[in-house]
């Protein structure tokens, strides 16, 4: 879908942050499902986001 030429770079930005939060949703649940508070589970999944980004 990226190779697509006639996307424009927002369109490719919008698509990459919906992928990027549909994975964080799907990450929080699955804590959540083994037993993690709903809380620390959010802040479980900020913590490697923010960790990644300071890479």
């Amino acid at each position: 879908m990226t190779e697509i030429p006639s996307l424009k770079d927002e369109e490719l930005d919008v698509i990459g942050e919906l992928i990027s939060n549909m994975y964080g949703a799907l990450e929080v649940h699955k804590l959540v499902q083994n037993g993690t508070d709903k809380k620390e589970a959010l802040n479980t999944f900020m913590k490697r986001v923010l960790g990644s980004i300071d890479k």
